[in-house]
């Protein structure tokens, strides 16, 4: 009789056991499903955000191209709708979780590309509006903290040849050659309005531009035309821009 109830106590035993086993796989069955589903939560939740922004900024595209490019333009339409397949293709980044800086300067650069190429000296007031619609795009990805080009990244450290430095750095050692590039990354000067802008004049003013169209960083769209960056000159401007803001924090 003992035996049968030692026998008895120690399967009661083995069943409690077994039920807690079973207790805690549901417990971090429920715990895990839970997380899942809270997770599967926030990611629709951030869909239909990020939607919604861009939404809100392919109206602005519409709205701003349509506004302020020129009107009396046999290639407007053509150009609208290029300006406008750029600027939602930059768009569409707000639907990640993170953006990275060479994707950006990728965009710019193919921006910079594109104004080098118009055909016209009128085409710059579009351009500008489109650069404005860019840059509003970029703040917007800052804010909503998915882009930051001043993340720090860890680089390989490589000797550079002092050839290279002279030819970058010559260049805009100078403060009307720094100026000049400044303002024309901005938008396209005419000789007379970076006069106007150095207080240099006839062959001071030429001598200055002469330098930075050997070392390629600026361009001019044709004899006495305008004078525009190119990609070399907006990354060497971006380099600087980034060192200041490095020695300055």
């Amino acid at each position: 009789m003992t035996d049968k109830r030692e026998s008895s106590y120690r399967e009661i035993i083995e069943i409690r056991e077994k039920l807690y086993e079973i207790h805690n796989d549901m417990k971090r069955f429920m715990e895990q499903s839970s997380q899942q589903h809270l997770e599967y939560v926030l990611s629709g939740s951030r869909t239909n955000f990020a939607n919604a922004i861009i939404g809100h900024v392919i109206d602005d595209i519409e709205g701003g191209l349509e506004s302020n490019m020129i009107k009396k333009c046999e290639m407007r339409e053509t150009c609208k709708s290029s300006f406008t397949g750029f600027l939602q293709k930059n768009a569409s980044l707000i639907k990640h979780d993170k953006v990275h800086e060479d994707v950006i300067l990728k965009n710019q650069s193919e921006l910079n590309e594109m104004r080098t190429n118009a055909p016209s000296k009128q085409c710059e007031k579009c351009f500008s509006q489109v650069q404005t619609l860019f840059g509003k795009q970029i703040r917007l990805m800052r804010s909503l903290r998915i882009y930051n080009e001043n993340e720090e990244m860890k680089q390989e450290i490589f000797p550079i040849p002092e050839e290279f430095m002279i030819t970058i750095l010559e260049p805009l050692s100078n403060k009307q050659r720094l100026q000049i590039l400044k303002a024309i990354a901005i938008e396209t000067k005419t000789f007379s309005a970076l006069s106007e802008l150095t207080g240099l004049r006839g062959g001071n003013l030429l001598f200055h531009l002469q330098k930075l169209l050997e070392s390629e960083m600026i361009l001019q769209r044709h004899e006495r035309g305008d004078y525009m960056i190119t990609e070399k000159g907006f990354k060497v401007l971006k380099s600087i821009s980034d060192m200041y803001s490095v020695l300055k924090s």
